[in-house]
């Protein structure tokens, strides 16, 4: 039998991981047991900070609600319940946007809300 050569087979391989491992600093961007560990954790992290922006947003976007509904004499934990009880559709990242960019849009909301409430 002929004999087999791997090193470009290994080489190969090994070039596949640095490429992603590009300006992590120390020996993790060069050495290939550290490269493949950091990447490996990198990626995991990744994967439960794109779950956890999610929530960080939806609670940025309450917060804004509620400053603007305090201005109005209400606050968050009463005006959702009116919201969903007037069947309003609207979701906290458009309330949050209008709260902050069409005031009186959001005023004329609050209004609807409150108005026919007992």
């Amino acid at each position: 039998m002929a004999r087999v050569k791997r090193g470009t087979i290994a080489h190969k391989r090994r070039k596949h991981i640095f490429r992603y491992t590009k300006g992590f600093r120390w020996g993790r961007k060069s050495k290939y047991r550290y490269a493949k560990n950091a990447l490996w954790h990198a990626w995991r992290h990744a994967w439960r900070d794109r779950k956890r922006k999610k929530r960080v947003f939806r609670a940025l976007w309450q917060i804004t609600i509620n400053a603007a509904l305090r201005e109005n004499g209400l606050n968050y934990s009463r005006f959702i319940p009116l919201l969903k009880k007037q069947s309003v559709a609207i979701d906290r990242k458009i309330l949050s946007s209008l709260a902050k960019e069409h005031r009186q849009i959001f005023d004329a909301i609050i209004e609807k809300v409150t108005s026919q409430t007992p």
